[in-house]
């Protein structure tokens, strides 16, 4: 790897080490609130209410548990290493373009409750959905090997979660990780094609 190419790499890697550190951080202040019977929770996608609305911004800082935000983090450590390794990929623009249109599309077509019980849309996986496809559909339209050999290694290590993007019962936000999904695909036509 080029000296290049390794310093670049190493500040793509800390840059994500940061914003994960972000997320274990405002966990532990979750937890704190939850033991003194209040939690961040709230600030997540109410789907069609205005207070919902709020969540566009702060659902992907927020997790259910413990399990939830390991299950997170290393695949968004991943893929923001890979987006934030090559400048062509407008990373901090695709990040900004995935995180806002798939909290939108996710408050416009996520289920709002179920058995009479508000459902709460939290999580970084709508991130992790729209980079992946981001990775992937940009090689199409940047025509580069270096892309191509990106989009590759992404299918290989995540191509089965596009089963995620399926309707399902539960509490996993599938309508997140499809408007992640199309979020990404959008962001890669609008800034590469």
């Amino acid at each position: 790897m080029a000296k290049s190419n390794w310093k670049d790499f190493r500040r793509a890697f800390q840059f994500s080490l940061f914003f994960i550190g972000i997320l274990y951080l405002t966990f532990a202040v979750d937890v704190l609130l939850r033991s003194k019977g209040s939690g961040l929770s709230g600030f997540g996608i109410l789907p069609r209410t205005p207070y919902g609305l709020i969540g566009i911004v702060f659902s992907p800082l927020l997790h259910a548990n413990l399990a939830h935000l390991v299950a997170n983090s290393v695949p968004l450590l991943v893929v923001l290493t890979l987006l934030f390794w090559d400048r062509k990929y407008h990373p901090g623009t695709t990040l900004t373009i995935i995180w806002l249109i798939s909290g939108l599309g996710t408050w416009l077509i996520g289920r709002n409750e179920s058995n009479g019980q508000p459902i709460i849309h939290i999580g970084a996986s709508s991130l992790i959905y729209g980079i992946v496809a981001y990775l992937i559909a940009s090689a199409f339209w940047m025509q580069r090997w270096r892309s191509a050999l990106i989009a590759l290694l992404v299918l290989v290590l995540y191509g089965g979660i596009f089963f995620g993007v399926l309707p399902q019962n539960g509490t996993i936000s599938w309508e997140g990780h499809l408007a992640g999904m199309i979020a990404g695909i959008w962001c890669a036509s609008r800034l590469h094609s």
